[in-house]
């Protein structure tokens, strides 16, 4: 077991509120480790968790749990960092459905920060054109709008967005019926459109 890992097994095992509530906020130094403070990414691959919804978030840690989507090897961006890389698979089996829904709540109540990325301007006028034709009925206000329970597009991480394409194209996420339909319609340049139209809000 990794030391990280068996760090949070042994957490788990104290008793009391009190160590609840320590144990709630060693899990989320060990996210934000990750993520950045408060769930607030500087790293183009690595998502920010900040203001999504709770029940996408925790959703995608039991995803996670399952081991139902790809598990990148990732180091620690902050803290510690000479700790041994992790996978979302390895930490989220380390989670109770208790501590994932802790988890999500904590981060759903926190403001999503746009990250600060440079967009082709061009590009991202072409993909606004293709997001409000297709993607705008479940990704509403430009794919900024928490509450549609499809996560926040609108200024994530282009990095992080353009290998969840990548994962989506190669049916290693699963997707519900109409998202694919769309993804399957779409070109490469439109995909890479729709990656800056969504970098580019800022």
């Amino acid at each position: 077991m990794k030391p990280a890992i068996r760090l949070l097994a042994l957490i788990f095992l104290i008793p009391g509120s009190t160590a609840f509530a320590s144990e709630l906020e060693t899990l989320i130094r060990e996210c934000n480790d990750c993520h950045g403070n408060d769930g607030v990414s500087q790293w183009d691959d690595m998502p920010t968790i900040a203001g999504i919804d709770a029940f996408v978030h925790s959703e995608a840690l039991y995803i996670y749990r399952d081991e139902a989507r790809p598990c990148a090897m990732s180091t620690f961006r902050q803290g510690d960092t000479s700790r041994p890389e992790v996978t979302m698979c390895e930490v989220s089996a380390e989670l109770s459905d208790d501590q994932i829904e802790e988890l999500a709540e904590h981060y759903a109540a926190l403001p999503f920060v746009p990250a600060k990325q440079e967009f082709d301007a061009d590009k991202a006028a072409a993909g606004k054109v293709i997001h409000d034709r297709d993607c705008e009925r479940c990704h509403s206000d430009g794919g900024s709008n928490a509450e549609d329970e499809a996560s926040i597009l609108a200024g994530q991480w282009m990095g992080y967005m353009r290998t969840t394409f990548n994962e989506y194209r190669a049916e290693e996420r699963e997707q519900p019926g109409k998202m694919k339909q769309v993804m399957d319609a779409l070109s490469a340049d439109d995909e890479e459109a729709l990656l800056h139209y969504y970098a580019s809000q800022q």
